[in-house]
């Protein structure tokens, strides 16, 4: 039971749909890791600047929500969960960028690219992916010889 289950969610949501759950999951969790228990701000100075990283997590779970919210609507309307899922790791690579310019984080120059390869990267290419690239496979008629 619980497979046909898996399998009707995944028919339902699609490549681009369970990508985009996915991602909204992942990142909702984020989020709510920063308000449990909060992390050093090291390298995010840019961000704690303006307001303290509990603050700044509402960010990953409200796009979090927006994609995982996306990933039930038709394809073609999904964008804005893409859109979403692109702007914290977005957000987060500029203040680690930030923070090597400055000189206050030698690190976040990796930490930066690590943002923009695996997740706006990762978000740009499955964005731009279609639901079905490749035909269905033409099933054979019974009695026919092939």
């Amino acid at each position: 039971m619980p497979c046909r289950a898996a399998r009707r969610l995944y028919e339902m949501l699609g490549r681009r749909g369970s990508f985009l759950a996915i991602l909204g999951v992942g990142k909702t969790c984020w989020g709510v890791s920063f308000l449990v228990n909060p992390p050093s701000n090291e390298g995010l100075q840019l961000l704690t600047r303006y307001c303290e990283l509990r603050h700044w997590a509402w960010l990953w779970i409200v796009c979090g929500l927006v994609t995982l919210g996306s990933a039930f609507v038709k394809i073609g309307r999904d964008r804005f969960g893409f859109l979403a899922a692109l702007i914290p790791p977005t957000v987060w690579a500029a203040a680690y960028a930030f923070a090597v310019i400055t000189g206050d984080y030698s690190r976040g120059g990796f930490v930066a690219v690590w943002y923009l390869t695996s997740h706006v990267g990762v978000i740009l290419w499955a964005s731009a992916v279609p639901e079905y690239s490749v035909p269905p496979p033409v099933r054979a008629r019974r009695g026919k010889a092939a």
